[in-house]
C-alpha cells in the first residue's frame, strides 16, 4: 500500500524538474532531498521507513515542491519523473543483517523495478552503490578497475552481492536498452542524522564516547577506513547525476584520507572530551582491513573532491548526537 504524505497526489506536479529520491527518509537520502529541494527541483521522498526516519524529512514537509511516499522499492512503482536517485537499502551491518533476504531483494528487486521505470520514462537513474563492492580489497587504495574480493556466502553477502548485482542490472540495462545510468561507489559516509543505533563505527564511538562508557574497537585498530562526511558526498552524487549521457561509472565517491580506527577512536575521545577506555574486541567476519578510494575518476569527471576535514565533520556530527541523547532516551542506550 502507498501512503503519500502531501496536500496533493504526485499526480499533480507541475512539469518542472522532478526527482525521486529512493530512501529518501534515511541518513543520507534526507540531506540529499534538502539539496534538490533548496535547488527548487520537485522531489519526491520514498521510503518503506525500515530504518528510516519521518523526523529526518519532517521539517520539509509542506514545502510546495516537496512529497513523502511510504513504498517499498520490492514492489513496482508509476511516477513521472526526470531523475532517480536509488539509495533504498539498509546501509549499516547491523541494519542489513537484521534481514538479510529482504535486503537482498531491495538491491535487487528494487534495481530492477527502477530500472524499468527510468527505462520507461527516458530518464536518468542513479544507483547510490559502495565501496562493500570491493569487498575485503588486495589492492589500497582501491580504484574502480579493482573487480574486487568479496565472501559470496557470507554474513556480509546480502548487501555486499546485492549491490553488485545491482550493478550489474544497471550496465545490462544500459547496454540493452539504452537506459540513462549513472553509478556510484560510496565510502564510509557520516554525519548528522545517522542513527545511534545502526552499528556503524562513527555513530557507535561517538556515543559511547558521551555516555562516558567503554569506546569499542574490533580487532587490534589497525584496520582503516576513509570517512567523506556527508555534505561532500552529497555533491559527489549531484554533479554525477548533472553529467552527460555516456558518463556512466562507476565512480568512487569518497575522502581518500584513510584512518586506522585505532587512531579515530583517539580523535573521537578527544573531540568530546571523554574519558572513555578504548577496549578491543574480535573483529567480526569479513570485516575489511583496508578502505580507501582512488578519486582520481571524480575529479577529472565531476571536478570533486572533498572539503570537509574530518575533525570539522566529527565536531557537527557529535554535536548532533549530544541534542540526541537528550531528546531520545534509546539514544543513550543504543550501544549498552
Amino acid at each position: 500500500m502507498t501512503h503519500v504524505f502531501a496536500p496533493y497526489s504526485v499526480k499533480s506536479y507541475h512539469r518542472t524538474h522532478r526527482a525521486l529520491v529512493t530512501g529518501g527518509a534515511g541518513f543520507l537520502g534526507s540531506h540529499l532531498c534538502d539539496r534538490l529541494v533548496e535547488s527548487g527541483q520537485q522531489v519526491i521522498c520514498l521510503d518503506n521507513f525500515s530504518t528510516g526516519r519521518h523526523r529526518n524529512v519532517e521539517h520539509l514537509i509542506g514545502r510546495p515542491n516537496f512529497s513523502l511516499v511510504n513504498h517499498d522499492v520490492v514492489d513496482p512503482l508509476l511516477v513521472d519523473v526526470d531523475e532517480i536517485y536509488n539509495l533504498a537499502c539498509p546501509a549499516s551491518p547491523t541494519a542489513y543483517a537484521a534481514d538479510p533476504i529482504h535486503t537482498t531483494k531491495t538491491s535487487v528487486l528494487g534495481a530492477l523495478n527502477l530500472l524499468q521505470l527510468a527505462t520507461d520514462r527516458n530518464c536518468k537513474i542513479l544507483q547510490a552503490s559502495t565501496s562493500e563492492i570491493y569487498g575485503d580489497p588486495l589492492v589500497n587504495p582501491q580504484p574502480e578497475s579493482y573487480w574486487g574480493h568479496v565472501d559470496p556466502t557470507g554474513p556480509r553477502a546480502c548487501y555486499d552481492e546485492g549491490k553488485r548485482c545491482a550493478e550489474a542490472l544497471f550496465f545490462d540495462f544500459a547496454r540493452r536498452h539504452g537506459t540513462r545510468i549513472k553509478v556510484a561507489r560510496i565510502f564510509n559516509t557520516y554525519g548528522p542524522r545517522m542513527r545511534g543505533d545502526d552499528g556503524r563505527v562513527t555513530s557507535n564511538l561517538i556515543i559511547e564516547a558521551l555516555r562516558g562508557a567503554d569506546m569499542t574497537v574490533y580487532g587490534d585498530g589497525t584496520q582503516t577506513r576513509s570517512f567523506c562526511y556527508v555534505d561532500d558526498t552529497v555533491e559527489g552524487l549531484i554533479r554525477l547525476m548533472a553529467t552527460p549521457d555516456g558518463i556512466e561509472g562507476p565512480v568512487n565517491i569518497g575522502n581518500p584520507d584513510e584512518r586506522t580506527i585505532g587512531d579515530f577512536a583517539l580523535v573521537v575521545r578527544a573531540l568530546t572530551g571523554s574519558r572513555s577506555d578504548i577496549v578491543h574486541r574480535p573483529l567480526p567476519v569479513d570485516d575489511p582491513r583496508r578502505r580507501r578510494p582512488d578519486i582520481a575518476l571524480a575529479r577529472q569527471l565531476l571536478g570533486w573532491e572533498p572539503t570537509v576535514p574530518l575533525e570539522e565533520g566529527l565536531a557537527r556530527m557529535i554535536d548532533y548526537f549530544r541534542e540526541e541523547i537528550v531528546r531520545e532516551p534509546s539514544v543513550r542506550e543504543a550501544v549498552a
